[in-house]
């Protein structure tokens, strides 16, 4: 007892700097997101940011917190696109009924032991009451499977008629016959209806998406696109300078070219191209991550230089410009940068070179085209080269020119705006409604919407509170699954009060409501709640949902171990502050 008191009455600054930060993400949350500058006081440049994983990009963390929270989040948004505001937020919430529990005497072991099983219980009401996509498909054309005629067949002494009815033989001279309802024909979900419950307010955005979705189910001869998002063959391009409303989706690669790149584009036109595809930079200075040149070592070579050879990067140049002009290359498609010196030289000859290309970018052509990737130009030989890309000169502006490169099944989805600095924002949006659609087509489940999931787990956790009142088996646990449970209420008010239509005690007040239509099964609860106020239409992944809070608490717990080890100085030889630590 005597180190829970210690830890009780002593400040927890990690979970306090954790609650700060997750403060940014209030005016992110919801549908309708809040522009942020973030102005650099040293340099004087400033940033506009409307999502949490924007802001903390441009915030330098300052302590070992930060840099915790800013891996976290990365990480999260490198897999998922989305979902991260939502950590963060509960990150914050949990971390404050962590601190209220401390103050109130709770010990670490037993907050730590509280929090778990309350997720474990979130989590299988995320199980309950998941929604199958196909529960969301349109009836296929033509007529339903009940309906489909059936081939006749004999099988031992069955058969079954046009009419898809089984004849059981009961003699050599008597048949009886049973109704047989054929097999069912698996349903594909409906994209556009799917897509219009995700977008979370981004409709514009959605529909780019939705687009993306029907261009490849067109290019792909199996038909697979209608039930399955290729997102790894998604590209975007940010066009500034155009109204937002000029955005659009085109089958193929559009990248932003110089002038001179762009001639060479002209001039190629209608052909189809030579490729090759180099996945580092197309220069003499680049080496492989893994062979880089230590620090101070000098290159001994085999046979020395005469005076009048030119220097080490004119022979480069000039030894990369034979090579491709012997493999009559078109089109030099790099993923790092490609040096301008090269670029020149490559002008002159009408060979494209386009740097800076995505790895799905790269991926895709080399698969259209049949290019084996490298990563120097001295690699490239007669195998490396592929066939059969095209390109043109799509749209130009004052002050660039888009070339679009076919590329076999990617699509691109060109952004405008007439604001520069919003073009990241608007690409970000496009890739979260991408991402959700994408793993909502992978992972098949759904969950409700609107806040609703968030309501089904807050009765859940009272609902274990009251249990464990009732058994006074833990005297604290019926606390820490209440305090938690009003972390999810903060999250649904919050998302309220961002929609405009609520203040936060009007949206609590509205919430508290609501929640006796929790009672019962999360299944049932849900149905009825989704019949509401139109919110039939607002779905969430399951897979990003469970990710984000299982990430969310992991982050709170592993504060709060650490602020535990710092205020009691643990020593491995005292056993008495083990239990009140979390091991990872």
């Amino acid at each position: 007892m005597l180190v829970s008191t210690v830890i009780n009455h002593r400040r927890h600054v990690g979970l306090q700097k954790l609650s700060a930060l997750a403060g940014i993400t209030h005016s992110s949350l919801g549908p309708n997101k809040m522009f942020k500058f973030i102005r650099d006081e040293a340099s004087g440049e400033s940033a506009l940011a409307c999502s949490c994983v924007r802001v903390l990009e441009n915030l330098e963390p300052t302590c070992g917190v930060g840099r915790l929270v800013h891996e976290t989040v990365r990480a999260h948004h490198e897999v998922y696109r989305t979902g991260a505001g939502s950590l963060l937020f509960l990150a914050g919430a949990w971390s404050r009924a962590a601190l209220e529990c401390l103050r109130r005497g709770v010990s670490v072991a037993r907050v730590v032991s509280a929090m778990s099983g309350g997720m474990e219980a979130c989590l299988d009401v995320c199980g309950e009451c998941g929604v199958s996509t196909e529960s969301l498909g349109a009836a296929p054309p033509g007529l339903r499977p009940s309906e489909k005629p059936v081939v006749p067949r004999e099988a031992g002494g069955e058969t079954l008629n046009a009419a898809g009815r089984r004849k059981v033989k009961l003699s050599r001279h008597f048949y009886d016959t049973v109704d047989v309802a054929p097999p069912p024909r698996p349903q594909r979900p409906d994209v556009a209806r799917l897509a219009a419950g995700l977008s979370h307010g981004c409709v514009d955005a959605m529909n780019l998406v939705v687009e993306a979705v029907r261009i490849q189910s067109e290019n792909d001869p199996r038909g697979v696109g209608r039930s399955a998002f290729d997102v790894a063959n998604v590209a975007t391009c940010a066009l500034p300078g155009l109204p937002e409303d000029r955005a659009c989706v085109l089958p193929g690669c559009v990248v932003l070219v110089s002038d001179d790149r762009a001639s060479v584009a002209r001039h190629l036109q209608g052909r189809r191209l030579k490729v090759v595809v180099i996945t580092g930079d197309l220069s003499h200075a680049y080496r492989h991550l893994g062979f880089k040149r230590p620090s101070g070592a000098r290159r001994v070579r085999d046979r020395p230089r005469s005076a009048s050879a030119a220097s080490e990067e004119e022979a480069w140049l000039q030894e990369t410009e034979t090579r491709l002009l012997e493999l009559e290359v078109d089109l030099v498609v790099v993923s790092g940068l490609a040096d301008e010196h090269a670029v020149r030289r490559c002008c002159r000859r009408r060979i494209l070179v386009v740097d800076g290309a995505k790895a799905a970018v790269s991926k895709a052509l080399a698969s259209a085209t049949g290019a084996v990737p490298v990563a120097y130009a001295a690699q490239l030989s007669r195998r490396c080269v592929g066939v059969g890309a095209e390109a043109a000169v799509w749209r130009e502006g004052k002050a660039w020119t888009a070339v679009n490169i076919s590329a076999g099944a990617l699509v691109t989805a060109v952004l405008t705006s007439h604001v520069d600095a919003k073009l990241q924002a608007l690409e970000d949006r496009f890739w979260a409604c991408a991402y959700r659609l994408h793993h909502a087509l992978d992972g098949k489940v759904l969950l409700p919407g609107a806040g609703v999931t968030e309501m089904l787990c807050v009765r859940r956790l009272e609902k274990e509170a009251e249990l464990h009142d009732e058994t006074a088996s833990d005297p604290y646990r019926g606390l820490v699954l209440r305090l938690m449970a009003d972390g999810f209420v903060d999250y649904v008010a919050t998302v309220m009060v961002n929609a405009g239509t609520f203040s936060k005690a009007g949206a609590r007040t509205a919430l508290s409501q609501r929640l006796p239509a929790c009672a019962g099964s999360p299944r049932a609860a849900a149905a009825a709640l989704l019949s509401e106020d139109g919110e039939a239409r607002v779905y969430d992944g399951l897979t990003v949902k469970r990710e984000a809070w299982r990430s969310a608490l992991d982050l709170v717990l592993l504060v709060l171990q650490t602020d535990a080890e710092v205020i009691t100085g643990v020593d491995p030889e005292a056993g008495g502050a083990e239990g009140n630590l979390m091991l990872l």
